[in-house]
């Protein structure tokens, strides 16, 4: 007899578990679960309950190999392990399950491989010592200033309480880690670290707290809360044993990121933290969840946005994996400037004038001085005086350029010396003009105009309304037959950050300034582009609904670590004013220090690069899933082309439009990497006079605020490159190491 309706899952660290199996056991896991599904009780899956335990059940995968099951209820089962059939069946007791009380999540803890790997651990061999005169005195455990009642309400699993205390090493206790629930691992990583149990119990426990008593007998109720992690649709489950992504934290919400993307907001709200932590993840579920919301249509009243082109592809990628086409018909997905380019072009339909990047705005100013023979002042500067000053504060007079705020400009200027860039401002716009060319700068703060007047007259339209007693005129948009209204009812903003002033006015006035309006997340220790502003002063008020998320999904504990090395002494802002850190910014991942290779010069830099890549990629590790980062073009193209002479590895070019192929390593600049991640990483060129650049150390003397905040960009390029990778980091130099690597000099060798 065929059972119908059954419903399999697979737990969060069983797929761990799978992703070690041979490719073959993968195939087979494949089939059962579609067997299983269609007829538990076919006589070839050879379903029987486990001695000694209630729900615990093993079905057969192979001749080999056996699922260990969970029997939530009659027809609902979730995967707990698989394990090799001789040791399925072994001492049962140490396989123990259970319903957290904090959470209500469903944990699963094989205690013999728990111990296993804190044993493990404990008996790595270390540096050779000379004979010790006496004992040394016994270990501390690590936790012995917390009582077993007061780490079981931070969430700890009940079943590992004996094991914690055993720990007297950091090692042991990332041993635990790897195997534990994930809260568990949170929390003891938390309290080592130096973290007070108020401050855990605030910061780790209560965001994933159940509000309700538990019922701890109600495994089914349990599988539907956000803290059991769980696959369900065939094709997640298909990635998941196929291991082709090896960033699955993307597919499931941890608790405190789903009450984020549910939350009522009265307004603008953000979402900060580090890489790795989920933010995107956080705004593609938002997005999601708005829309579910709306009421039936055809029209897309919700946008995602973000800085640029190629991670608004990243972004269409991944919406249409969360959602499908559905999703996506009822979203407008546009990078901004593009969005930008799109108003200014309906309100100028006539308009062909050619954008410039930055690149080409620089090689514009500087032709004009040299027309003009003008040496007295620093290109650079002159392009952002007028693209964060004058156009990004929406400037149209000299007299108001004199009275506009220059924060975080640098060196003051002279009533005279404004006089003068205001002149060369001019002369710079009237020499596009004759050209017929415009910088992306102009099209946004052209944009913003566009939407603000946009905005006062929808304003205008709702004020009749209210004089009139609620009744409704006919109001025309200018230039077509709509209606008069905002483009969006909620805008999403990914990497926020990297955002310029016009930007954000445009997108203020594009939606109603109502309840759940503007959602953005963005990390400012990440920002590249130096765009920095105050969102209060441009209509998007953000405070008190700000939120932050510190678990990295991503990258290892070392690596994180080190990365964050790189930022030692700097301070950021928090895009409202107010500074951020990266404080409780942790991960439960573990791993190996980078490697730091320092080389004679660039040639013997590239040959050992070279051999790295070949020796990771004999490991195996796919080569998209490698990759190389340096300071400049040219040397992307140098290294490109040793890597394929002399080891015969090919690389891809990583573009504006992203990778330019689809099989070899990744290859590009520092700049390119932003919103990507690979398995493995090399970071080259990391030398003084590349990074930072000369350029940067000329300013030190000349102009010492924008010296300060070129060097904490720089900082940031590197800290973005650190963060990619999962499992492996290299870091190259010539010459001299960049000052920045002075920190990662320090630490211990792997």
């Amino acid at each position: 007899m065929t059972t119908t309706g059954v419903t399999l899952r697979l737990l969060d660290k069983a797929d761990k578990e799978i992703l070690r199996l041979p490719r073959a056991v993968k195939g087979a896991i494949y089939d059962f679960q579609h067997k299983f599904k269609e007829n538990p009780q076919l006589r070839g899956l050879r379903l029987k309950q486990l001695e000694g335990h209630d729900r615990l059940w093993s079905a057969r995968v192979n001749d080999e190999y056996r699922v260990l099951l969970l029997r939530l209820a009659d027809t609902d089962w979730l995967i707990v392990s698989v394990k090799h059939r001789k040791e399925a069946y072994e001492k049962l007791d140490r396989l123990s399950y259970g319903i957290n009380r904090i959470t209500g999540g469903i944990e699963y803890v094989d205690l013999q491989i728990v111990e296993e790997s804190v044993l493990r651990r404990a008996a790595a061999p270390g540096p050779a010592a000379e004979p010790a005169p006496a004992p040394a005195p016994a270990p501390v455990p690590l936790f012995a200033a917390f009582s077993d009642e007061q780490l079981t309400d931070l969430g700890v699993a009940g079943p590992l309480v004996p094991v914690v205390r055993t720990l007297t090493t950091e090692d042991q206790l990332l041993g635990l880690a790897e195997y534990a629930p994930q809260l568990t691992a949170e929390v003891l990583l938390a309290l080592h670290d130096g973290a007070s149990y108020d401050a855990v119990l605030e910061q780790i426990t209560s965001p994933v707290s159940v509000p309700d008593p538990v019922d701890t007998d109600d495994f089914r109720a349990a599988a539907e809360r956000p803290a059991t992690m769980v696959t369900t649709t065939d094709e997640a489950l298909r990635e998941a044993l196929e291991g082709g992504d090896f960033g699955r934290w993307k597919v499931f919400l941890h608790p405190t990121q789903s009450r984020l993307v549910e939350r009522e907001y009265s307004g603008p709200a953000r979402v900060g933290g580090g890489p790795g932590t989920g933010k995107t993840i956080v705004a593609l579920h938002r997005v999601k969840h708005l829309v579910d919301r709306l009421p039936p249509g055809r029209n897309k009243p919700v946008l995602l946005t973000t800085y640029n082109k190629n991670l608004a592809a990243d972004l269409r990628s991944r919406l249409l994996q969360l959602g499908g086409e559905k999703l996506l018909a009822r979203v407008e997905i546009s990078h901004v400037d593009q969005l930008a380019l799109r108003v200014v072009r309906e309100a100028e339909p006539g308009s062909a004038k050619q954008t410039l990047d930055e690149s080409q705005a620089l090689r514009e100013w500087r032709a004009m001085l040299d027309e003009l023979g003008e040496t007295g002042w620093d290109v650079q500067f002159l392009h952002d005086e007028w693209s964060q000053v004058i156009l990004g504060q929406a400037v149209v007079s000299r007299t108001e350029y004199f009275r506009a705020r220059r924060a975080g400009r640098g060196k003051n200027i002279a009533r005279a010396e404004r006089a003068e860039i205001w002149q060369l401002a001019e002369r710079f716009t009237q020499r596009l003009d004759r050209l017929g060319r415009q910088t992306w700068e102009q099209v946004a703060e052209r944009a913003a105009r566009l939407e603000m007047d946009r905005e006062r007259r929808i304003q205008n339209v709702e004020r009749q309304r209210e004089e009139a007693g609620g009744l409704d005129n006919i109001h025309l948009q200018a230039g077509s037959a709509g209606w008069l209204r905002h483009r969006f009812q909620h805008i999403v903003v990914d990497e926020a950050q990297d955002l310029r002033a016009a930007h954000w006015k445009l997108l203020r006035a594009m939606a109603p300034r109502a309840a759940n309006d503007i959602f953005l997340v963005g990390d400012t220790h990440q920002r590249i582009y130096g765009n920095q502003v105050t969102l209060g002063s441009l209509g998007v008020h953000i405070r008190g609904r700000s939120a932050k998320l510190t678990l990295s999904y991503r990258t290892t504990r070392q690596i994180l670590g080190s990365a964050l090395g790189v930022l030692s002494g700097e301070s950021f802002d928090d895009l409202d004013g107010s500074s951020e850190d990266l404080a409780g910014y942790r991960s439960v991942l573990t791993g190996s220090l980078p490697q730091l290779h320092g080389c004679d010069d660039w040639e013997s830099e590239q040959e050992s690069i070279a051999a790295l890549l070949a020796d990771w990629i004999a490991l195996p590790t796919p080569p998209g899933q490698i990759a190389v980062c340096v300071p400049t073009n040219a040397m992307a193209s140098e290294l490109a082309y040793t890597l394929l002479a002399h080891k015969g590895i090919k690389a891809v070019e990583i573009g504006p439009e992203g990778p330019r192929g689809d099989e070899g390593v990744h290859i590009g600049t520092m700049f390119r990497f932003k919103g990507l991640e690979y398995q493995r990483m090399v970071i080259a060129g990391v030398r003084d006079g590349l990074v930072p650049r000369e350029a940067v150390t000329r300013l030190r003397n000349a102009d010492a605020v924008r010296y300060r905040r070129e060097l904490q960009r720089a900082r940031s390029l590197l800290f973005v490159a650190a963060t990619r990778s999962r499992d492996s980091l290299a870091i190259f130099w010539h010459s001299r190491p960049s000052p920045f690597l002075e920190p990662l000099m320090r630490l211990p060798a792997s």
